[in-house]
């Protein structure tokens, strides 16, 4: 008897513990969020600003309207006249941007990366297309909100794990939920393609550094047989596979397949496996070493999301700022390419400065701005409603004090998604005036 009731005394003692974590996780997430924006209902008229358009071109003295969500007047003050209408933003001598898009990110499906129970990117299996990282997306995400002040303002949001991972979704970072949040759904399916190199593993008596795979072709093997039988599912099969069902996108076109991979072989043969498999659209994810590989992908019309750049060469031959000048290689042989995040989630409101980085290696501050504007929205099919400050398109954009690819610069005071006015408070901004009160600096 006094057993049984030690074993209850510790079940009630661990499901307490399990409780509080729960309640501290759920409470500190929902205190963070600040309410999205409502409607837009009111029009805008942004002045004097410089139009960062992000098709390379800029207005020094810029007007810009904004009403229904949409950008209805882009132009230069200097030489058209433009009747103001509607909240006049005076924005002389400051900078407007349209909003950042990430691209590879886990932005909303990890709260805490040490805490398992808030991480929800990666599932069980091997080849899982039809697991969607939109239905675990966590609008209310602290770290979502993160991203605003610093002008990343949509992000594709991948799954991790497997051979197949499954779909990436795009989602704007102001919303209640993610049938909110959404703005393209189910836009790709991400697959991790098998390694031409392995490590030797020590504490198995191999020995160390890389060599060959012995089970790359293998592995090559049974992906390509997934997506046969995909295919030949596609064309009409009885009964229910929801993962071949999953892939059906991908072979009529309607979705991209992202693949990642970094070293040149593994790059060659996903060209020819594009090929072979007769898909429309592949994204090559990573890229490592992709300028050797340039001519090739410019040829089969395969953009690039690399990896970050603010990082150290792979192998000891290879150039210190490899990646530092990756994207001027790869933009100079034509190849679409964009800035990404390697599956990351708190990191991603470093991206504009990832792009101020390349601007030291060859790329001017227009192109660079491309990065992460124009073609991650060309890549992801987006380019007709995001990417640019064209009219028509989303008001999704941003005002800076000063260069937002630059830290001292990126000093945003306004900004709009789909015209809705967002508030750029989040728990850091309070923690920052909270602390910026706790100690007067004296000069």
């Amino acid at each position: 008897y006094i057993v049984t009731l030690q074993k209850r005394y510790t079940n009630m003692k661990a499901l307490t513990k399990y409780m509080t974590i729960a309640f501290v996780l759920i409470a500190s997430v929902v205190l963070g969020q600040q309410t999205p924006a409502p409607a837009q209902t009111e029009v805008y008229t942004i002045i004097g600003a410089t139009a960062h358009i992000g098709d390379g071109t800029v207005i020094d003295n810029s007007v810009l309207i904004i009403e229904d969500g949409k950008i209805s007047v882009c132009a230069d003050a200097t030489t058209t006249k433009i009747g103001q209408r509607g909240t006049v933003i005076n924005a002389k001598g400051k900078h407007v941007y349209p909003g950042f898009i990430a691209t590879n990110t886990t932005l909303g499906l990890v709260e805490v990366g040490a805490v398992r129970p808030s991480n929800d990117d990666d599932e069980i299996g091997s080849m899982i297309p039809h697991v969607r990282s939109i239905i675990a997306y966590n609008a209310e995400s602290k770290v979502v909100e993160s991203m605003r002040p610093n002008g990343v303002l949509m992000a594709q949001i991948r799954p991790l794990g497997g051979r197949i991972s499954g779909t990436s979704s795009v989602v704007q970072l102001d919303a209640w939920n993610w049938e909110d949040a959404a703005v393209k759904t189910d836009d790709g399916i991400y697959i991790n393609w098998p390694s031409s190199m392995t490590r030797g593993r020590w504490w198995l008596g191999e020995e160390p550094g890389f060599k060959p795979n012995k089970n790359y072709a293998k592995d090559i093997a049974e992906l390509k047989t997934f997506i046969k039988n995909s295919k030949a599912y596609s064309k009409g099969g009885a009964d229910v596979n929801l993962p071949f069902h999953a892939m059906k996108g991908v072979f009529n076109g309607s979705q991209r397949l992202f693949i990642s991979a970094n070293d040149e072989r593994q790059i060659r043969d996903i060209i020819a496996f594009k090929n072979e498999m007769n898909i429309q659209h592949v994204v090559l994810v990573g890229g490592y070493q992709a300028d050797k590989v340039a001519t090739e992908l410019k040829a089969n019309n395969i953009p690039v999301i690399l990896q970050r750049v603010q990082d150290l060469p792979a192998m000891d031959d290879h150039d210190y700022d490899l990646p530092y000048k990756l994207p001027k290689l790869l933009a100079d042989a034509g190849v679409l390419v964009a800035l990404g995040y390697d599956g990351e989630y708190w990191q991603v409101r470093n991206l504009p400065f990832y792009a101020g980085q390349v601007t030291q290696f060859g790329i001017s501050d227009a192109d660079a701005l491309k990065l992460i504007t124009q073609n991650p929205a060309k890549i992801l099919g987006l380019d007709t409603t995001a990417g640019t400050l064209t009219v028509g398109k989303d008001a999704t954009l941003f005002i800076s004090e000063g260069n937002a690819l630059d830290m001292r610069g990126n000093q945003i005071s306004r900004a709009f998604i789909q015209g809705r006015d967002i508030s750029l408070e989040t728990h850091q901004t309070k923690l920052w005036k909270r602390y910026a009160k706790k100690v007067e600096i004296k000069k």
